[in-house]
């Protein structure tokens, strides 16, 4: 016979194996006990190791350009990204800005990012160059790409400034592979813009690269680069929003315009302003419902619920607030969302509801 302790080593043993087996069966049965079963959350992307948060370590800091600081960040098991993707790096204050890669996706230690000091900024870049030294570590999430280079007959690069950045990979992989490819770069002077030197010799063969400083020759001539191009060509713009707005305008019919913002288009919606009514939020996941007043983001709505809901721009061009949502009709303000992400998921920084209620996954 087993002595008394043992026995109850086993019978507690047993009660807790036949209480796990009750309780998956009873959420077997239903599913909405004790949670909803949703399916997996969104926060500007869909794949759980992008939502995560590592720490990396800045092993190199270097000034590419006038006001330009590149960092490299490492750290082990880090995901792999393809050309045009981005970083969320989060700020020692907790801001979060994105950044482009702009290293070499075969470099699986380390991720390369590059930012330009704006003076007159949010406040994100000025933390970057005043804070940021190497052998610290910092935060990221990611990486994600909302930027991606397709597969093309030929390929028109129109740039501005620091939006070389998630364009660089791109030129590289295509230079390697003997694809047709032209870069029009433009900047304020030569000096102010990153990785001139490795772009030139990139498009040395075949006279690719036209760089345009505004101090020598003004602006380029984005009407001309895009002229007489073939059907199928996809045209890459990254840079400040006149660029953006020239290449809307001038691009060739059969042609496809793929955009890289670094900030909100002049003129966006916004969250508040017309059709800005108030209306009321549940959180399923949570249990909660919260009221979003007139003029008040859901956003800032639901942040005061949940704090540790991700977000960045506020302006709807990011990506880092997307959520899912389960019933109610989206008022979508934002420039991001693609049609089909449109049917179910929204940007909550900015877009709204069309009429009294909305249901998130969250």
């Amino acid at each position: 016979m087993a002595p008394p302790r043992l026995r109850t080593v086993v019978l507690v043993s047993g009660a807790a194996l036949l209480t796990r087996r009750a309780l998956k069966r009873r959420i077997a049965r239903s599913p909405l006990w004790p949670l909803p079963a949703l399916p997996e959350p969104v926060s500007g992307h869909s794949k759980r190791r992008a939502t995560a948060v590592r720490k990396l370590l800045i092993t190199g800091r270097t000034e590419v350009a006038d006001g330009v600081v590149q960092l490299r960040l490492e750290g082990p098991g880090l995901p792999p990204w393809s050309p045009g993707a981005h970083l969320d790096l989060v700020l020692p204050s907790g801001l979060v800005r994105q950044y482009s890669l702009c290293g070499d996706p075969e470099d699986t230690g380390a991720y390369t990012v590059a930012t330009r000091l704006v003076a007159d900024g949010r406040g994100g870049s000025r933390e970057v160059h005043e804070q940021l030294q190497e052998g610290l570590e910092v935060e990221v999430r990611g990486p994600r790409n909302r930027f991606p280079l397709t597969e093309a007959p030929g390929y028109v690069f129109l740039v501005g400034g620091i939006g070389i950045t998630p364009v660089l990979p791109m030129l590289r992989a295509l230079a390697a592979s003997g694809a047709e490819w032209r870069l029009l770069y433009g900047g304020r002077s030569r000096a102010s813009m990153p990785f001139l030197e490795e772009i030139e010799k990139l498009g040395a063969a075949g006279d690719r690269v036209t760089v345009v400083a505004q101090d020598e020759a003004g602006h380029p001539d984005v009407a001309g680069a895009l002229a007489d191009l073939a059907p199928g060509t996809a045209v890459y713009c990254c840079g400040p929003e006149p660029l953006m707005a020239a290449a809307t305008a001038a691009l060739p019919e059969g042609c496809t315009l793929y955009l890289e913002r670094f900030s909100a288009a002049t003129g966006g919606a916004a969250g508040s302003g017309e059709g800005s009514e108030a209306f009321e939020v549940e959180l399923r996941r949570s249990g909660r419902t919260v009221p979003v007043a007139a003029g008040q983001s859901v956003l800032a709505a639901v942040r005061a619920e949940l704090p540790h809901v991700a977000y960045s721009c506020e302006q709807g061009f990011c990506g880092t607030c997307q959520q899912r949502v389960l019933e109610g009709e989206i008022d979508h303000r934002d420039e991001l969302l693609t049609d089909d992400e449109r049917g179910d998921s929204m940007l909550i920084c900015v877009s709204r509801c069309r009429g009294g209620r909305l249901v998130l996954d969250l």
